[in-house]
């Protein structure tokens, strides 16, 4: 079991999400990805309700289970990812909860676990997957991928500009030996890089790795069909909250959100309506949440999170 001193956990806008989710002190609440179990213990500690807590990394279900242990039979852990939360919430016989909360994104003890492959401030075996059982690593994708597959992959998912140069400099590299490590991956985007783009204030392969890990553990695929199956079991008057980490994380939430908050969407051109669309969501943080200055200054992963809140109609 990972002990707690290895599994380290800043929950991001505690106060906040609390605040904005917790209302049935009596209620069953959800958090889609448990991680450190930060969020999950506070929520626990307000109320006298249930918790289902749902995670795809062994490591993080590990660490949950004893950091929970003292909330004994309130607390139930699943190894899933988010995106199935409908039927894990179906499988455990519960038809409404009272909140979910969906912490996107790498946490920090994945980060700081060498061998894990997701950071380049150590040098590991390039791997990246959340989900240990998955058969896909980043190694699989740097070292067998087309040069045109690896700058898709590198533009969309890392916003990179250079995805295209380092796609060519990944596969002329390959070409004479594999590509195994973080630090060999991210020298080989830095000097790739124009002098400029070196020196700035993060790693020139942030991008790199970042479209990578969501590519190895299909991030974005996941959102949707995990905001659809929380609203999907949300009471009336329950409560969503996702955090996320990025835009390309956050402008699928927001739309989501929109789109499930909107009534008709008939073209406007249309003199009545005729889709008969009901709205089920009613978005309650009109612009995202981000964190204080003072919790983005104690803690630097903190800083480009965004908080959305929806609730059911």
């Amino acid at each position: 079991m990972i002990m707690n001193a290895d599994f380290s956990h800043q929950p991001v806008m505690l106060q906040e999400v609390l605040s904005w989710l917790v209302g049935n002190k009596t209620g069953v609440y959800v958090d889609g990805t448990i991680g450190g179990a930060g969020h999950a213990r506070a929520i626990l500690e307000q109320t006298q309700g249930r918790l289902i807590g749902i995670d795809c990394d062994t490591d993080a279900l590990s660490a949950a289970e004893e950091r929970l242990a003292p909330f004994g039979s309130r607390v139930t852990l699943i190894k899933a990812n988010f995106s199935d939360l409908a039927s894990v919430l179906k499988e455990l016989h519960i038809e409404k909860v009272d909140g979910v909360l969906l912490d996107l994104g790498v946490s920090s003890h994945q980060l700081d676990t060498a061998h894990r492959g997701f950071s380049f401030n150590q040098s590991a075996p390039l791997d990246m997957r959340m989900d240990q059982d998955l058969k896909l690593s980043a190694y699989d994708i740097v070292n067998h991928y087309t040069p045109t597959e690896l700058g898709k992959i590198i533009r969309l998912y890392g916003e990179e500009k250079m995805a295209a140069r380092i796609a060519r400099a990944i596969s002329r590299k390959r070409q004479s030996s594999p590509i195994e490590t973080t630090a060999e991956l991210a020298g080989l985007v830095a000097s790739v890089m124009p002098a400029g783009m070196r020196h700035q204030k993060i790693h020139p392969a942030t991008r790199t790795f970042q479209a990578l890990r969501i590519a190895v553990n299909h991030e974005l695929d996941s959102i949707v069909p995990g905001i659809e199956g929380a609203v999907g079991a949300l009471s009336t008057g329950g409560r969503i909250g996702v955090i996320s980490f990025h835009s390309l994380e956050d402008r699928i939430v927001k739309n989501t959100f929109r789109d499930m908050a909107a009534t008709c969407v008939c073209p406007k051109d249309i003199p009545r309506c005729v889709c008969q669309k009901k709205a089920v969501l009613h978005v309650i943080t009109r612009k995202a949440v981000v964190p204080s200055p003072a919790e983005a200054c104690q803690n630097p992963r903190a800083r480009s999170a965004k908080l959305r809140v929806a609730e059911r109609i």
